[in-house]
């Protein structure tokens, strides 16, 4: 089974979607959990627009990285879904043997009435799940 993490600022969407997606998608061949650099609030948004198509992270808890070094658990991969600079920001995760970036807009700085954004987290998530679907095809392939 490949372990993944996705780390981005908050927890509270990117990181959500993209582990949710691997957990669908990856049937029991992948196992995807999801921390941010910081403590944050799902973004409902986010939670809205990943019902819509069936996925409901409603009762998801947002964790931090320590949360999760602390767990105890080990990763294949480490996936940062966050801008550049903030990648930078992420700290040594022990197990990680590869380590990814996914550029992918920060819904948190959405602006506008509840349809402007929640078409805007349509396109992130839409995104976000298209880059899961090469991930998985790919590591699949590749056996980790």
């Amino acid at each position: 089974m490949v372990r993944v993490l996705f780390v981005c600022i908050h927890n509270s969407a990117r990181s959500q979607m993209a582990e949710a997606f691997v957990n669908h998608l990856g049937e029991t061949r992948f196992h995807a959990e999801s921390a941010g650099l910081e403590a944050g609030k799902l973004n409902m948004y986010v939670v809205e627009a990943m019902k819509e198509i069936g996925l409901d992270i409603s009762a998801s808890r947002t964790k931090t990285v320590d949360d999760v070094l602390r767990s105890g658990a080990t990763f294949d991969h480490l996936i940062t879904v966050c801008d550049g600079a903030s990648k930078e920001r992420c700290p040594f995760v022990p197990g990680v043997y590869h380590r990814y970036h996914w550029d992918i807009d920060d819904p948190s700085e959405f602006k506008g009435d509840h349809d402007t954004i929640l078409k805007r987290i349509r396109t992130v998530r839409d995104a976000i799940q298209e880059r899961v679907k090469k991930y998985i095809k790919t590591h699949q392939a590749s056996n980790g």
